[in-house]
This record gives structure tokens, C-alpha cells and sequence, in this order.
């Protein structure tokens, strides 16, 4: 976005630490605002800690923006013995919010790379979908963030990312669907070209139809 022919940083792009960022003053005060636009008043008993409650809930949810994804794949591993199989590292829990309207995105991811000469600790893999799920989000960005970075940082012979996720967008307002669940995939190098590591990393995590799904 542009004021006056200058760019204007998208708030994913500011800074933790930005002059631009409120103070936590300025937020629980934001938060009382809200809790008396709702028709409740922010003084009783009840309410009277709820805008620190919120404010310290809301760092643990958008600690993703503290996080540099490409840094936690920084150290890796080349004594691996000639490995060069599949590594798949399936059902990684996720809780997400939906940039829409800031509700909670649940779900599970499936990541799987095909190393070329080093390979990454696992729980790294567990961080980066963390390191993206803690903002605010789409689910189809997400996917293409973590297929993306993994990629650019490991530079393996191919990725391949599922994200199965419910979305309380959905299930809690709007259309009040409970019970469905969006998945979203991205394969890139042997996964995308190569259909047989494609099967593969699909028969793994038990989701032959994903692929055909969605191909962000």
C-alpha cells in the first residue's frame, strides 16, 4: 500500500520492536473498547482483568511474528550416513487464526522433503509450522510458506506440505458448518514432477486424495 508514493510496510513486514506498534497500554484499552461495544462493561468484577488476560493470550497466539522461519533451519546435519530417502514428519498439531476474522484455524500438517546432501533436526520441521501458524492467516498461504521455505533454506531434491485444518470461520458464524475441514497441498521438485514419490509421501500420511484436492 502507497500514501503519498511511499510504500507502506504491510503489518507482516513491520517489526516486533516497530515505533508504529501500540504500547500494551494502548491495547488493553483497545480491548476495553471492544468488551463495551459487545454491551458489557469493562469494570465489573468479572471483566475488570480480562484486557490483560487478552493482551497475554495474544502473545502467545501471534508469536510467529517474533520468529524467523529461515533461521530455524539454519543448522542442519551432513553426517547422514549416504541417507537419501523420503523424510516425512506427519500430524504436526496446529493452532492458526484466521486473518478474516481472528478466530482459531486447527488443524494438522504433514511436511516431507527429499534431502539432497544435509538434513534438518525434526523438531525443526514442528517449529516452522509453528513459526507460520502463530500470525494471522490463510490457509493456502501457510502451506506455500512452509513448502516455500523449506525449499529456498534446505534446497532439497523436492518438498511436499498437506495442511488439514478446521476453520471457526466457518463452523462458529457465516455458514455454521461444523465438521469440515479444508486441505490444502504444495509439491515441489521429485513431489510435484515425479509421481511415485508423490504417491509415496501421500500413502504415508493416509491421504491418497489430497493431491487432487487442492495444489496450492
Amino acid at each position: 500500500m502507497s500514501v503519498s508514493g511511499k510504500t507502506t510496510p504491510s503489518a507482516s513486514d513491520m517489526p516486533a520492536g516497530s515505533a508504529d506498534r501500540p504500547s500494551r497500554e494502548e491495547a488493553e484499552a483497545a480491548v476495553r473498547v471492544l468488551l463495551r461495544w459487545a454491551g458489557d462493561d469493562p469494570r465489573r468484577e468479572g471483566l475488570r482483568d480480562t484486557p490483560a488476560r487478552v493482551i497475554r493470550a495474544y502473545e502467545e497466539f501471534f508469536r510467529g511474528y517474533e520468529q524467523d522461519p529461515r533461521e530455524i533451519l539454519q543448522r542442519t546435519f551432513s553426517e547422514v550416513q549416504g541417507y537419501d530417502e523420503m523424510i516425512v514428519l506427519k500430524d504436526i498439531r496446529f493452532e492458526s487464526y484466521c486473518e478474516h476474522h481472528m478466530v482459531p484455524i486447527i488443524g494438522r500438517a504433514h511436511v516431507a522433503y527429499l534431502p539432497s546432501k544435509r538434513v534438518v533436526g525434526i523438531s525443526k520441521l514442528a517449529r516452522l509450522v509453528d513459526a507460520f501458524a502463530k500470525r494471522l492467516q490463510i490457509q493456502e498461504k501457510m502451506t506455500a510458506q512452509i513448502a516455500d521455505t523449506l525449499d529456498e533454506v534446505l534446497q532439497p531434491l523436492g518438498v511436499g506440505v498437506i495442511l488439514e485444518a478446521a476453520h471457526q470461520c466457518m463452523s462458529t458464524r457465516g455458514v455454521h458448518k461444523a465438521g469440515a475441514s479444508m486441505v490444502t497441498s504444495r509439491m515441489l521438485g521429485a513431489f510435484r514432477d515425479d509421481p511415485s514419490t508423490r504417491r509415496e509421501f501421500l500413502a504415508i500420511v493416509g491421504n491418497q486424495n489430497a493431491y487432487s484436492v487442492s495444489n496450492t
